[in-house]
């Protein structure tokens, strides 16, 4: 708690005091597509009184799944994405159904992209992706004794890699810059302190 304090007083001047919260005064659709909703919400500035509109993207919440297996692996997968135009290393992922829990969620999506199942599935953490356009979050879920049991179900646009990494080398490839997905380097993230203390626990007496 001192460091986050610490933190939040150098963020704040004396000069200016802490950032006012706008008053939302309403919306209007802007675009629809498959993915997003595309709006413009309009609001009001409580001091100054200024009005100004702002973009915002509506787009469904997703989960990252963190599947390690006994031997110390991480799944990963690796696919073209449209949006970079070139090939991504990841974790397997993907958009929750409305009101769909996020580890349910999560299960499901390792099924589907690679066919691994496992146990001991939790929550680590949710992230948003962008606060600054975007609405939605990520559920960042850890599965254990992951192993490859099921088909896979892909969409139809799908074509996926998978490969299992030792989680070393996955954190190595995380800090050279070969994995550049936000969201899948703020899952390691939250996973690497978990890594830690479990290869602390079983590290042998004197080693």
């Amino acid at each position: 708690m001192v460091g986050r304090r610490f933190i939040f007083a150098h963020m704040c001047t004396p000069h200016h005091g802490p950032p006012a919260r706008w008053e939302k005064l309403g919306e209007r659709s802007l675009a629809s597509t498959r993915v997003l909703e595309l709006r413009a919400a309009r609001y009001r500035h409580p001091a100054r009184g200024t009005e100004k509109e702002f973009v915002v993207m509506d787009a469904p919440s997703w989960c990252n799944v963190l599947a390690v297996t006994p031997a110390g692996e991480l799944v990963l997968v690796r696919q073209f994405r449209f949006g970079l135009g070139d090939f991504s290393l990841e974790i397997p992922g993907g958009v929750m159904d409305p009101g769909e829990d996020p580890v349910a969620a999560a299960v499901r999506e390792l099924r589907e992209e690679t066919g691994f199942t496992g146990a001991h599935a939790r929550l680590l953490g949710t992230v948003h992706p962008n606060p600054a356009i975007q609405s939605n979050r990520c559920h960042l879920v850890l599965v254990e004794d992951a192993a490859s049991t099921a088909a896979q179900e892909w969409d139809a646009d799908e074509e996926i890699e998978v490969t299992t990494v030792p989680v070393d080398e996955v954190l190595a490839a995380a800090r050279s810059g070969r994995i550049t997905h936000a969201l899948v380097l703020n899952a390691l993230f939250l996973f690497e302190p978990v890594w830690a203390e479990r290869r602390r626990l079983r590290r042998p007496p004197g080693g």
